[in-house]
């Protein structure tokens, strides 16, 4: 390297702390080294495959935007791992072709990064998950739908994505839950979106395959300290769909991750489609921990809410082709008629895009019945939960819910626990053992026999009959 080109390379230096400020330039940027400067490329090494991934995923543009200050004909940035670039042999087979970072124009004529990635080598693909899973642009909080059951949900995710380093964490873990379609992914993403817009914050956004694989990688290629340490060190960790994490080795390492973050004041987001209580496959600690957090249903979409996803869809088709429109009633009808979900509405409006832009057709009641035929299901029965039975049958029988859960074996409290474990049995997918669990940590023999019990009363007695009826049709309405 001339002496002209480091003298350049130290004046970008100090264009990046500056832009960045002392702290982020120290944690990201003190080890970057500037390789060599050919025609319109820089050529730049960091010495982890970690760093490499973190600056690529938030740092990339800042980098290139302070070399073209310095350097207007500089147009691509390309960033290597230096362990592997500065081996001993004279040819290194393994070693990771540099990502490059070009601009590239966008629609909205502001430029881009356009990022090319490239063939990674055993030993770092261990770290991969540091760099997170996809982001989809669409998922933020401007595109966020609010309404009557996702309210809490927003408020908190909001609260999480625009707090600041060292500021006290209300919530930890936040843990979110919910059904198929329903936001889940949705507000993750956006905390994680809005949380990296402060270059002072680490957010990293994890599914909980992604989160196994990097742990497996990291194990297989004896990197698993530096996983650890490298997770450890992420100002808030958002880990989605936690109901596919699987294998003991891996569900410890994510409670020792949790147990790790959370005491040392870090934020962890976590989002599944169950409450941690129904996560049977989990380790108890770890469903503990989550418990201890602030946990959040989002329900149903309810009708005003489904019209307002549907008009939002509607508003960011618009902004792609001006001339789509979507009449009232057929918006109205699409909202009574759509209930599943989310990702229901969503193909609904690109089905009528697709039909109007290919067909050069208006949109019509008409034409929205027959397309979006094979999306209207029949409503499913109420998702009946253990919680709710106890509720219903504590307050049947005159005694409290804890009552339920407890020891006593007093006539009063084990009728009502013996017909609530039948019900439970009878309404819900919960086995035996989980069922116990929830009734006071019971065994399954006890819950088989109040089952077998209430069984064989309710066949002849039949006061106790209309009882468990009317209970059923209570949890069912």
């Amino acid at each position: 390297m001339t002496n002209s080109e480091q003298e350049r390379w130290s004046r970008v230096k100090g264009r990046l702390r500056s832009t960045v400020g002392e702290d982020v330039y120290t944690s990201w940027f003190a080890r970057m080294d500037l390789e060599s400067v050919q025609d319109e490329s820089v050529h730049l090494s960091v010495p982890t495959r970690f760093l490499k991934s973190w600056i690529q995923a938030h740092y990339a543009e800042r980098v290139l935007t302070c070399w073209q200050a310095e350097m207007p004909e500089v147009h691509r940035i390309d960033l290597s791992v230096r362990s592997a670039m500065r081996a001993a042999t004279p040819v290194i087979k393994d070693a990771p072709a540099p990502v490059e970072m070009r601009r590239a124009e966008r629609s909205d004529n502001r430029p881009a990064l356009e990022m090319r990635p490239a063939t990674v080598p055993p030993a770092a693909a261990s770290h991969d998950a540091l760099g997170g899973s996809p982001l989809d642009p669409r998922l933020t909080f401007a595109g966020f739908v609010v309404g009557r059951s996702n309210t809490l949900a927003h408020a908190a995710a909001r609260q999480v994505a625009e707090g600041r380093r060292g500021d006290p964490v209300m919530f930890n873990p936040l843990y979110i839950h919910a059904g198929v379609g329903l936001g889940k992914t949705h507000l993750l993403q956006a905390v994680t979106w809005a949380g990296n817009a402060n270059p002072e914050r680490k957010v990293l956004y994890l599914t909980a395959e992604k989160f196994m694989y990097g742990f497996v990688a990291a194990l297989k290629s004896q990197t698993a300290l530096a996983f650890k340490e490298a997770l450890r060190g992420i100002d808030v960790l958002v880990i989605d769909d936690l109901q596919f994490l699987q294998g003991k080795s891996t569900q410890a390492e994510f409670c020792h991750t949790l147990n790790a973050l959370i005491d040392a004041g870090r934020q962890v987001v976590i989002a599944a489609d169950r409450p941690p209580s129904d996560l049977e496959s989990l380790d108890d600690r770890v469903r503990s921990r989550l418990a201890g957090g602030l946990v959040v249903e989002m329900g149903a979409l309810g009708e005003d809410l489904r019209l307002g996803i549907l008009k939002s869809r509607v508003a960011a088709a618009r902004a792609h082709h001006a001339s789509f429109d979507v009449p009232e009633p057929v918006l109205d009808y699409l909202a009574r008629a759509i209930t599943h979900n989310g990702r229901d509405l969503e193909g609904a409006i690109n089905r009528l895009l697709a039909h109007s832009k290919l067909n050069n057709q208006p949109v019509t009641l008409d034409m929205a019945e027959r397309e979006v035929r094979d999306l209207i299901r029949p409503q499913e029965p109420k998702r009946i939960k253990i919680e709710d039975i106890q509720r219903v049958v504590a307050r049947q029988y005159n005694v409290s819910r804890s009552d339920l859960l407890s020891s006593r074996r007093t006539a009063n409290v084990v009728r009502p626990r013996q017909v609530a474990m039948y019900l439970a049995k009878t309404l819900t997918l919960r086995s035996l053992p989980e069922i116990g669990r929830r009734f006071g940590g019971r065994d399954h023999t006890t819950v088989l026999h109040a089952v077998r019990k209430i069984e064989a009363l309710v066949g002849k007695d039949t006061t106790l009959s209309e009882e468990v009826e009317s209970l059923k049709r209570q949890l069912q309405e």
